[in-house]
């Protein structure tokens, strides 16, 4: 689909727009796709003081389908326009989809570097070593919006020849005067990694070097991403194949990061232990930048591919999938921590405050939330918590287990498990069908899916005796408005 087809095409589903209004779980401040599906953040960037939020998009499906990538901006993360779609897959090295890619801001425009996907139908092939080209594609835009060059600059036969035909999803880390891509990779003995290419100039590439962790850690390595903060290199990468062990890896596909130590200058790799970077049901595919203002910004899509759950709730109303809310990362003791955007409290409305033995029962108008409870010091040894989110959607804390128990809202999704030994505060921001709970300054993250038959829910706190505060906010909606070419 080129952008003439689309132009064309899109008066034909107006209909399809109408019964997306319809849907009262369309969220109120998450990033959706207008209609259609929506699944990995791209090219996620900040230029000229506009933020550019690109995804992966099927415009005229709630299912999967050929990819272009969907674009919205924001100047305050409240306040959004619709961008019309700004990549298409319109060329003989993408024609089966533009896959997932990044930015790399330049003073004169945005570089984009992302993956064309070729599927071959001629015969038989497995789709692993053979029958697929991922060509590495690269683009440049002077605003965002247009895109003044798109080229190809390697394909498989620039990988190394060990790979199989899954390298994709290109990153982009300047370090020492050079350019270095960082792709995700399945070599020939199915083991995932990581391969690096080097560049001065963003536009003749060379294949670097292949990095794998000491241990085999799965067979497929999805959107990695290379940055340092707060003086620490952090490699996120989304390992697919490996094994839960315990409360970890509980979902199909792990999303987590490794601090690690790339001289890259001497080819030395060092890894220390792998951590998901959230523990709920739907977090995949998650993509950082830094903004203006110096922050490091997460963005993950808000599902996961091949799950035995699902949102099928949407699929009624033409439209599946989000986004979750922007996260500001930090780096402290080792730990990663995360916390929403600052500018979210711009939503805050109807405020209360009180004592946490005051607090019995709530209800915020259409399940839109923001709830921050601050503990007393709560050991394992000593305490207990529960809390009722909706008439099904439970959190506990209770002998060092955080656990979320959903029943049939959850659409599938039953349990997950979060080793907390303790249990300082708890943020917690529902959304009509999307729950983001921040434990302990956002040193561990739950992020899920809802779809509740009605919004009339009520928050309880179930347990007794604990001691501390409890900060509550009824939260509005973004505001987003459809951009119309002239």
């Amino acid at each position: 689909m080129n952008k003439e087809t689309y132009l064309k095409e899109y008066p034909k589903y107006k209909n399809m727009r109408e019964n997306v209004k319809r849907d009262k779980n369309r969220l109120h401040f998450h990033m959706m796709p207008p209609t259609g599906w929506m699944n990995d953040p791209n090219g996620l960037c900040q230029f000229h003081g506009v933020n550019h939020i690109y995804f992966q998009y099927t415009p005229f499906l709630a299912g999967w389908g050929t990819k272009l990538w969907g674009h919205y901006t924001t100047k305050d993360w409240v306040h959004y326009t619709e961008e019309e779609p700004f990549l298409f897959p319109d060329t003989k090295w993408d024609r089966d989809g533009v896959y997932s890619g990044s930015a790399c801001v330049k003073e004169d425009g945005i570089h984009y570097f992302y993956t064309g996907n070729v599927k071959l139908q001629d015969k038989e092939y497995d789709y692993i070593m053979n029958g697929r080209e991922q060509n590495t594609m690269h683009l440049f835009s002077p605003d965002g919006k247009n895109i003044t060059v798109k080229e190809l600059v390697m394909t498989n036969e620039d990988y190394p020849s060990n790979m199989s035909k899954h390298v994709r999803d290109p990153k982009i880390y300047e370090k020492d005067g050079y350019y270095y891509m960082i792709q995700g990779g399945r070599d020939d003995e199915n083991r995932g990694c990581v391969l690096l290419f080097q560049s001065d100039n963003l536009k003749d590439w060379k294949w670097y070097d292949t990095v794998y962790s000491k241990q085999p850690f799965g067979y497929m390595w999805e959107c990695p991403d290379l940055f340092e903060i707060d003086g620490q290199q952090i490699m996120t990468c989304c390992p697919q194949g490996v094994e839960q062990q315990g409360y970890e890896y509980q979902n199909v596909y792990q999303c987590g990061y490794f601090p690690v130590s790339f001289d890259m200058e001497n080819k030395k790799y060092e890894f220390s232990e792998f951590t998901e970077l959230d523990k709920g049901f739907d977090i995949y595919a998650t993509q950082t930048f830094q903004d203006e203002k110096g922050r490091r910004i997460l963005i993950g899509w808000m599902g996961i591919p091949d799950a035995d759950y699902d949102n099928d709730a949407t699929v009624q109303y033409d439209w599946i999938h989000a986004l979750t809310m922007p996260r500001e990362l930090s780096f402290k003791d080792g730990k990663l921590l995360q916390k929403p955007l600052k500018e979210m409290q711009q939503l805050r409305k109807n405020e209360f405050h009180c004592a946490l033995s005051e607090f019995v029962q709530w209800e915020p108008k259409d399940s839109c939330f923001e709830l921050h409870i601050e503990f007393e010091e709560r050991t394992e040894k000593n305490s207990s918590v529960k809390i009722q989110l909706r008439e099904d959607v439970f959190l506990s804390w209770e002998k060092g287990l955080f656990r979320l128990n959903m029943g049939k809202s959850g659409h599938g999704r039953k349990e997950r498990i979060a080793e907390i030994k303790q249990l300082r505060n708890l943020t917690i921001f529902s959304d009509t069908s999307a729950i983001e709970i921040f434990i302990n300054d956002g040193e561990n993250v739950m992020t899920t899916r809802v779809h509740s038959e009605n919004l009339e829910q009520k928050v309880t706190f179930l347990s007794k005796g604990n001691v501390g505060n409890v900060a509550g906010y009824e939260l509005g909606s973004f505001v987003i408005e459809k951009h119309e070419e002239k």
